[in-house]
C-alpha cells in the first residue's frame, strides 16, 4: 500500500509519490534534520519478506554508497522502520530519458553529451567491480547538471573483470540469470520486463544475458549501445511485437544504420554503436572509457558541422550577393566596351585641341573634311563649350 503524505520514516517525512516499479517505490520527502528535499526509495510490503528482493535492495545500497561520481545518483542514508527498508537519495529535478524520448530523438550535440556522461558513470562502476545490469532510458535522469545514472538494484559485483577471459558456459559459477527458453515466451502487452525469467529489460539486454550466461561490463556496453541508438534515432535498436520477437532480434539481427535513419549524423556513430552491439562480447568495446573518448572526438567534429549547417542560410545569402556583384560588374564592363566600340576614333581625339599647324588639321589626310576653326586651349578634363567640327 502506498505511503500517505505525512508518513515519517525516521527523520524523513513523506510528501508525494514520484514513481514505482517492480522492485521499489520512490517518494519525495523532506529531511527534517537538514531541511532539504530528498528521494526515499522503499521496498514494497509484498516484497519485504522476500529474501531475494531484500538482498537486491541491500545490494543497491552498497553499490551506490561505493560510487562517488557526478553522474551517479548520490546515496544519503539507509534505514529500516517497522519492517520497511528504505534508501535516501538525492532528489533530482528533471525528467527521465525515457520520458524525454517519447517526444522524439535528442539533438545530436545533447545525445553525444549524455552519452559521454553515461559512459563516465559506467566506467566508474566497472572499475569498482560493479555491473549495472539494467541500463535503460528509464534509469537515466536528465537534470540541469547533466545525466544521472540511477537504480543499481540489479547491480552485482562483476565476476569477470576487464581484460580477463570470459566465463565458460561450463564454469563453476552460477549464472546470474537462468537460460531462457525463447519458445516459451508469449506476446504480452505493456512492459517487457519479466520477473523470475531474466534480470533486466528485454530491449536493452545483451545476447549472452538472454542465453543465461553471466553478465559482465561488456553486457552494460551492449545496453549502452541500445540507449545511444535510441537517443539519436528516436527508435529502439531491437523491436518486435512480443518478447520472443525482441529476443530473437537481439540474438540474430542487426539494427538499421544510424545514418540511414538520420542522414545528417556523423558516419563514425555507426562504427561506435555497431561495436557496442556486437553479438560476441569479445568484438565489442572493452571499456566505457574508450567509448567516451570516441564520442568526444565525434562531438568535436560534429560541433563545427552543426555550426556550418546552422549558418547555411547566411552563407548562401553571402554567396549569392557575391555572385550578383560579379555579374553586375561583368555586365557593366561589357556595356562600356560596347559603347566604346561604336564611337569614332576621331571623336575621342576631338576633346584635345590640335597644335597649330598640325598635320591632323590638313584636308590632305582627311579628304572632304573641312578645316575647323582653331580651338581654345582647355584642360582635357573640362569639356569645351564650343562645337568641334561641323
Amino acid at each position: 500500500m502506498p505511503l500517505a503524505s505525512g508518513t515519517k520514516l525516521g527523520p524523513y517525512e513523506i510528501q508525494s509519490p514520484l514513481g514505482a516499479g517492480g522492485m521499489g517505490e520512490v517518494y519525495r520527502a523532506r529531511d527534517t534534520r537538514l531541511d532539504r528535499t530528498v528521494a526515499v526509495k522503499i521496498l514494497p510490503s509484498h516484497l519485504s519478506e522476500n529474501p531475494e528482493a531484500k538482498q537486491r535492495f541491500e545490494r543497491e545500497a552498497r553499490a551506490i554508497s561505493s560510487l562517488n561520481h557526478p553522474h551517479i545518483c548520490v546515496l544519503h542514508d539507509v534505514g529500516s522502520q517497522d519492517g520497511t527498508s528504505f534508501l535516501v537519495m538525492e532528489y533530482l529535478q528533471g525528467e527521465s530519458l525515457e520520458s524525454r524520448l517519447r517526444k522524439g530523438p535528442l539533438p545530436l550535440k545533447q545525445a553525444l553529451e549524455v552519452g559521454v556522461q553515461i559512459c563516465e558513470a559506467l566506467e566508474k562502476a566497472h572499475r569498482a567491480g560493479i555491473v549495472h545490469r539494467d541500463l535503460k532510458p528509464g534509469n537515466i535522469m536528465l537534470t540541469a547538471g547533466g545525466a544521472k545514472l540511477l537504480d543499481f538494484g540489479l547491480a552485482k559485483p562483476a565476476v569477470a573483470t576487464l581484460g580477463t577471459q570470459p566465463l565458460s558456459d561450463k564454469g563453476s559459477l552460477t549464472p546470474s540469470t537462468p537460460t531462457i527458453n525463447l519458445s516459451a515466451l508469449s506476446p504480452q502487452p505493456g512492459t517487457l520486463t519479466q520477473q523470475g525469467t531474466v534480470v533486466g529489460t528485454f530491449q536493452f539486454m545483451a545476447p549472452e544475458v538472454l542465453q543465461g550466461r553471466e553478465a559482465d561490463a561488456r553486457s552494460d556496453i551492449f545496453s549502452f549501445g541500445c540507449v545511444l541508438f535510441e537517443m539519436i534515432t528516436g527508435r529502439r535498436a531491437f523491436e518486435g511485437k512480443s518478447q520472443l520477437s525482441v529476443a530473437s532480434a537481439i540474438l540474430e539481427k542487426e539494427p538499421e544504420a544510424i545514418t540511414t535513419i538520420q542522414p545528417l549524423a556523423p558516419a563514425a556513430l555507426d562504427h561506435v554503436v555497431g561495436d557496442c552491439l556486437a553479438k560476441d562480447p569479445e568484438l565489442r568495446w572493452q571499456s566505457a572509457a574508450d567509448i567516451a573518448r570516441e564520442l568526444r572526438w565525434i562531438a568535436s567534429g560534429s560541433a563545427s558541422d552543426a555550426i556550418q549547417r546552422f549558418d547555411t542560410p547566411r552563407r548562401r545569402f553571402a554567396e549569392r550577393a557575391m555572385w550578383a556583384a560579379a555579374v553586375l560588374a561583368l555586365l557593366a564592363g561589357l556595356l562600356w566596351v560596347s559603347l566604346r566600340g561604336r564611337e569614332p576614333a576621331r571623336t575621342l581625339r576631338s576633346y584635345l585641341p590640335p597644335p597649330p599647324g598640325s598635320a591632323l588639321t590638313s584636308p590632305a589626310i582627311f579628304p572632304g573634311r573641312r578645316s575647323s576653326p582653331p580651338m581654345e586651349l582647355r584642360s582635357p578634363f573640362v569639356p569645351a563649350t564650343r562645337k568641334i567640327g561641323t
